[in-house]
This record gives C-alpha cells, structure tokens and sequence, in this order.
C-alpha cells in the first residue's frame, strides 16, 4: 500500500496532488447548480460538493471555492437568493462536466452545452429539463472555512421534482433508475448500481459472552 505523509503531499506535483486529495475522499454528488444573474443570463456549473443539511427543514449545503475570482454562481445566488440543484444522469455526463469551464459572465452554458434550460412553475433560476431530480433552493446563510477560505453555502428546499419511476413507496428517491451519476475525483464519473437497503437500525439486546460469537455469524455483517 502507498503511504503519503502529510509532510510529503504539499511537495507533490500539482495536479497529481489535486487529483489524490480530491478522489482519496470518495465518491461524491453530482449536481449541476443553475443560477440567473440580474440581466436574465443563466448560468449554470458542476459540484460535486452537494451535502445534507437536515430534513426539517429540508436543508442542503454546497461548498464553494475561495472567491479571489470571479464566481457566477455565487454571485448570482447573493444578489437574488434564488437557486436550482439538478441531478446529472449519464447520458449528459459530458455536457454537464463541460460547464467547469471557465466563461465569461455573459455566456450560458445552457447554450454552450446544450443542454435544456426549463422553467418551472415561475421558480427565477432555471432548472435542468433532462435532469431526473432537480430541486428550486432559496439562500439561508453562509459560513467562511478559515483554514483555506472556502465558502460553505446553505439552502432551503422550496420545490423538489422527483422522475416517477424513482419514487419507492416509503420516500426513498432510487437513484440508480434514473442512471444518476456520482463523482470520483474531480473529472470521474460514474454510474452507481442498484442500491442495497438495510433499513433503519437498532442497537441489539446485550449477548452474553457465551452467544456473541453466534449472534455475530447470524447478522451476518460482512
């Protein structure tokens, strides 16, 4: 196994480091977030940094690079509260990475994509029409992480849509049926398979000492 130590990684090489600390971490959400600035322009950029918040309120939290350049989103989402998350699915994959690059504000990258700009029940950000699970947030606050000046951004959920063939009885949003895709690293993506479910757990009865060693074979937890 190869092994970097912390006072090794800040002597690698750049993009190799990058690539390391942000795929070492897991596979992450993929979102597009879709914002309109003050002249009608949307726009519309990748994350991978989509995370949950709390469901009462339905909260969702994004993190967001240092603003030493200009950042649309952002911005957007400061002058006029307003945001939309969508889900990428695989067959947009590409389009939907294309948005990491950097134009100018004055550029759509519904355009430059391709990719279907809707509007839904008069929500002022626009949403993804090919998207599967797309959500219309509205700004709560904000937190600056001090130790390396990244914003994390915290929305409430106003309007959520859900494909219906996702939908299981009991709430449960299956993502793998609508090919949702998830991140790995900062340009890997992939596409997760069916999901296994193990419900909501509790502790078990304290075993005796006599029968841990045949309560644990019959959970079978490997």
């Amino acid at each position: 196994m190869i092994h970097y130590q912390r006072s090794s990684i800040d002597d690698l090489d750049k993009i190799f480091r990058i690539n390391l600390i942000n795929s070492a971490s897991g596979y992450k959400s993929a979102n597009l977030i879709g914002t309109r600035d003050d002249l009608g322009v949307a726009n519309l950029a990748v994350f991978s940094s989509i995370i949950h918040m709390g469901s009462n309120p339905p909260l969702l939290g994004f993190i967001l690079r240092p603003t030493k350049v200009a950042r649309h989103t952002y911005s957007n989402i400061k002058d006029n509260s307003y945001y939309t998350i969508n889900h990428i699915a695989y067959h947009f994959a590409k389009q939907a990475h294309h948005t990491s690059a950097k134009y100018e504000s004055d550029v759509s990258e519904f355009e430059v994509t391709g990719l279907t700009e809707e509007h839904l029940h008069d929500f002022h950000a626009p949403f993804v029409k090919e998207s599967p699970v797309k959500m219309g947030m509205r700004f709560v606050e904000e937190h600056k992480i001090e130790s390396n000046g990244t914003i994390l951004v915290i929305g409430e959920i106003l309007d959520l849509y859900v494909k219906d063939e996702l939908m299981e009885d009991d709430g449960f949003v299956n993502l793998s049926k609508g090919k949702v895709v998830s991140i790995n690293g900062l340009d890997g993506y992939s596409l997760p398979n069916q999901p296994k479910r193990f419900g909501y757990q509790r502790p078990l009865d304290t075993p005796s000492e006599s029968t841990r060693e045949k309560q644990g074979s019959s959970l079978n937890l490997t």
